[in-house]
């Protein structure tokens, strides 16, 4: 007996320090985030809302290159994918979000693979599980949108260069090696962005220069043919797609790209100003953002640090380039999160490694914070407000999980191995994150954004309406139209006014046109009222009677 237990023992060490094992446990830790729902599901109007009802145009109308009537001012790579999952599992919110959650777990997993290569195979897991829980991580990861596929290709190529310096170049004259095969690959992935992302992609590629200079300096990457090759491929598409909707459309095609990209360049939004990611980044990544600030200083006091030009060139490069960037949104820093997750894992690493008493200040000062969010958490279950009683449960549950760790520390000489207490130290930090995002997704906080408009589309009155008559859509806009579009099943026709309406046809119209005196004349039958829009039944008019 005691010696299967040692077999059993022995086979779960190798285990554990296998990688299936790390890929496993990141799965375990991913997939529960991705799946918990309150099982309701209603789109995120902006900018959510916009890909799937523009995918939707392209796999209903069947033309997957020009749908719209004027020239449009972004590359159709996401609507493409978006349409192709419609073909496969109908026209859903899951197929709007599955691209969006399969590509953000392979990008936790290439994130790890990442690590190992620039860092060490304990930090790169950890950071791969930081990734997997930072907030505006994983709300992205569940919404049908182009940043977590963009994020994918960048870090796709980053790990096939990175993998292409373990197979360095071999100087034979056989035209294919390891080491090109992998830098053209990892060109193809840059120049691929480009029609996901549009011009959003060059972003990225600028901050990279210091790591393309540094793998330049040691194995000619910049004078590698095979690297702009997989590029230029990569480009292809974009550049099929721009010359058929050149052909269409004329020279406004390119003129609403550049258009937008003078948009998004000289415009600014909400009034969020160049101090804005200053505070919206460590914001929405808490508390792990501190301390990658922590893990920043000690990569750049390492003097022989190999990969400084990615994990302190890159973020810096990218946060700077941001902010210059006059559209100031929280998804367009997004690429700077995987980043944060590698420095503050080695911040973290470092505390469990030197003798220092910071971890005491810091086990102790977080219990201040515990108390803090513990008391506003309770000051919340008083207000009568259900959407903030969705984010209640999150702040009670990180009070209570936080309060861990100074009790950890206390009860530190209780543990016979110092590595089984910083581990358990680690999980104090990792465990109540992953626990609040858990129940906001059980919330619905991560799948239902318009749960208003979701309950009437899906009420008795208007259900059957919606599902099996033709609607017309009457000058609908705004959020509230984003939602009408895709939700609405058969659209008869779009107009400019009620009176283009027939008898006994249904249409959505906005509440403050019904009452305009031009419709005067128009005898109609509500349904029923959403989001200042009205669904109706025209029963007379005069002027087409």
């Amino acid at each position: 007996m005691l010696h299967l237990e040692k077999n059993i023992h022995s086979l779960w060490l190798k285990f554990q320090y296998s990688q299936v094992f790390s890929y496993v446990s990141l799965l375990f830790l991913i997939l529960p985030l991705l799946l918990f729902s309150s099982g309701n599901n209603s789109l995120m109007a902006h900018d959510e809302g916009l890909y799937a009802t523009r995918a939707r145009l392209m796999y209903d109308s069947g033309e997957w290159i020009h749908p719209w009537n004027s020239p449009h001012h972004k590359t159709p790579g996401i609507y493409w994918i978006i349409a192709l999952f419609y073909k496969l599992f109908g026209v859903n919110e899951l197929s709007v979000r599955l691209p969006s959650m399969i590509l953000g777990t392979l990008s936790i997993f290439i994130l790890y693979e990442i690590g190992k290569i620039i860092l060490d195979r304990k930090i790169a897991w950890l950071a791969a599980a930081i990734f997997s829980v930072e907030f505006l991580w994983l709300q992205y990861c569940r919404l049908g949108t182009p940043d977590v596929t963009m994020i994918f290709l960048v870090l796709s190529g980053i790990l096939l260069l990175l993998k292409a310096e373990l197979y360095p170049k071999q100087y034979s004259k056989r035209f294919f090696t390891y080491y090109n095969i992998l830098c053209f690959l990892s060109g193809f992935c840059f120049g691929l962005g480009l029609l996901i992302r549009s011009f959003m992609i060059i972003l990225p590629i600028v901050a990279l220069f210091p790591f393309f200079i540094s793998l330049h300096t040691r194995h000619r990457l910049l004078n590698n043919l095979y690297f702009y090759v997989g590029f230029i491929v990569g480009l292809i598409p974009t550049f099929i797609w721009l010359w058929l909707s050149y052909s269409h459309y004329g020279t406004g095609s390119f003129l609403q790209l550049l258009d937008f990209v003078f948009q998004v360049g000289s415009i600014e939004r909400h009034g969020n100003g160049i101090i804005f990611y200053i505070w919206n980044v460590p914001l929405k990544s808490f508390p792990w953002f501190f301390f990658a600030l922590l893990g920043l200083f000690i990569i750049i006091r390492r003097p022989q640090a190999k990969y400084k030009s990615i994990l302190v060139g890159f973020p810096v490069i990218l946060f700077i380039e941001l902010s210059v960037i006059s559209t100031r949104l929280s998804h367009y820093s997004l690429c700077l999160y995987p980043f944060i997750a590698l420095l503050a894992a080695v911040g973290l690493d470092a505390l469990t490694h030197r003798k220092t008493p910071i971890l005491r200040y810091l086990s102790y000062g977080v219990s201040v914070v515990s108390i803090l969010l513990l008391f506003a958490g309770v000051i919340a279950l008083s207000i009568g407000n259900s959407e903030i009683h969705k984010y209640t449960n999150v702040i009670l549950v990180l009070g209570a999980g936080w309060f861990t760790l100074p009790i950890l520390w206390i009860q530190r000489h209780r543990f016979n191995n110092k590595q089984v207490f910083f581990n358990c130290w680690l999980a104090g930090w990792l465990v109540p994150v992953w626990l609040g995002l858990a129940v906001l997704g059980y919330n619905g906080a991560f799948n239902d954004y318009n749960p208003k408009f979701r309950k009437f589309i899906e009420s008795e009155k208007a259900a059957p309406i919606i599902k099996s008559s033709p609607i017309h859509l009457v000058d609908v806009g705004d959020k509230a139209g984003v939602l009408i579009n895709f939700y609405t099943k058969s659209i008869a026709a779009r107009v400019d006014t009620l009176r283009e309406v027939p008898v006994n046809n249904y249409a959505w119209v906005e509440e403050s046109q019904i009452n305009e005196s031009s419709n005067s004349h128009v005898q109609y039958r509500v349904i029923g009222k959403v989001k200042g829009y009205s669904l109706i039944q025209v029963i007379r008019n005069s002027q087409n009677s």
